[in-house]
């Protein structure tokens, strides 16, 4: 019995009749990390949306025969705890390659992390201008449009406006600073009357809202930056309703109208406001019904934009390695550089320039309906439309 066993053994490897390597080669790991208990109203949905994609890529047979796997990790929401865990995932987990992170802090220290290793890095969300401008490098790429891109979608109503007393309030770390600097940027390049007489920089999920609205309210401004957002958007709104603050002053936000910060705030919302967002039930395009269709009928609970760019980071992972042919570092970073394939909100290209994703967003204003708030006069800007020229690109980034 033992003789024929091993004979049928050899002879089915003989003729090919084995498993097939790349079964054998088992799944394809990829490692994931995120501030998961930090930022838990986007995050959540956003491992949601990805696992929604790895279900869906490996349905339809994985990638290169293999299937993925997430091998997903907290960061521990701080630079220091985010740089140990990407170490981990490639020293211990062997994923072969880095993708994730939410603040743009984090991103920045993953990214020359994936830099100083060689490894491919796709950024999902961390907003931050630098990360593919000042500080970036041939490793990285990012997903979502920048803070610059989003500020460039609202500055026109801005301009339209002529609004000349400017205040802003903004999360005191990279994100909220680079997004202030560059709307006044933007701003004032279009308006040079333009001027700032009043700016808040609040701690990240600790603002002092009271004192925030009323340091505002003194200042008397025509109108108001905010890139506030979660908690701290839902206290700024609270507390400045409660002041007046913004009656007959036109605020613009940055990701208010995104769900995971509107629909806490319900009958709260501030009308009038000019945001970027997504207005998950309203978008009719064969994209977009296909995907929510597909997360309704899994999770029996509606998208958040935190749940597209889950879904869009792993269709960037699978197109990326598709292309590649390979998990060789190198060839996967190629691949990334003009890599296009679709995403709920149409096809998006990563730019060999300088790695930034053409995804765009809505950009529209809150209204109140039913007791909710909710995004209206909507519209998509794509986001080759919202960056800045190839040649002031090539000043700001880096060679390496």
């Amino acid at each position: 019995m033992k003789r024929r066993t091993v004979l049928a053994l050899a002879s089915g490897a003989a003729a090919g009749l084995a498993l097939p390597v790349r079964a054998q080669q088992g799944a394809i790991k990829l490692g994931e990390l995120n501030s998961y208990k930090v930022f838990p109203a986007f995050l959540e949905p956003y491992r949601k949306g990805w696992e929604l994609a790895v279900e869906e890529v490996n349905a339809a047979g994985g990638v290169l025969g293999r299937k993925l796997e997430i091998v997903s990790r907290d960061d521990g929401g701080t630079p220091g705890d985010a740089v140990r865990v990407a170490e981990e995932l490639l020293s211990r987990e062997q994923v072969s390659f880095l993708l994730g992170t939410f603040a743009s802090h984090i991103g920045l220290a993953v990214s020359d992390f994936a830099r100083q290793r060689k490894t491919l890095f796709i950024a999902a969300e961390p907003l931050t201008d630098k990360i593919v401008w000042d500080q970036g490098n041939q490793y990285t790429f990012r997903l979502r449009p920048s803070t610059y891109m989003q500020t460039a979608m609202l500055v026109p109503d801005a301009v339209k406006l002529k609004k000349k007393r400017w205040a802003a309030v903004y999360p005191n770390y990279e994100y909220g600073q680079s997004a202030t600097a560059a709307f006044k940027k933007l701003l004032q390049a279009q308006q040079p009357d333009a001027s700032f007489v009043a700016e808040q920089a609040a701690p990240l999920g600790k603002i002092e809202a009271g004192a925030v609205a009323q340091a505002l309210a003194d200042a008397k401004p025509e109108a108001i930056f905010s890139s506030l957002f979660g908690a701290d958007l839902a206290k700024f709104v609270r507390e400045g309703n409660q002041r007046g603050l913004f009656k007959g002053i036109e605020v613009f936000n940055l990701l208010a109208g995104e769900p995971e910060y509107l629909d806490p705030l319900k009958e709260e919302a501030p009308k009038g406001w000019y945001v970027t967002g997504y207005p998950w039930n309203e978008i009719k395009t064969p994209e977009h019904t296909k995907f929510l269709k597909a997360y309704q009928a899994k999770y029996n609970d509606y998208p958040r934009l935190g749940s597209v760019v889950g879904y869009s980071t792993i269709l960037s992972a699978a197109a990326a390695i598709k292309k590649a042919g390979a998990l060789d570092q190198e060839k996967l970073v190629a691949a990334m550089s003009g890599l296009s394939h679709g995403t709920p909100f149409g096809d998006i290209t990563y730019r060999a320039l300088d790695h930034q994703s053409t995804m765009g967003a809505y950009v529209g204003r809150l209204d109140v309906k039913d007791g909710k708030g909710v995004m209206v006069d909507w519209r998509y800007v794509d986001g080759k439309d919202a960056l800045p020229p190839d040649a002031e690109v090539r000043r700001m980034r880096p060679t390496n």
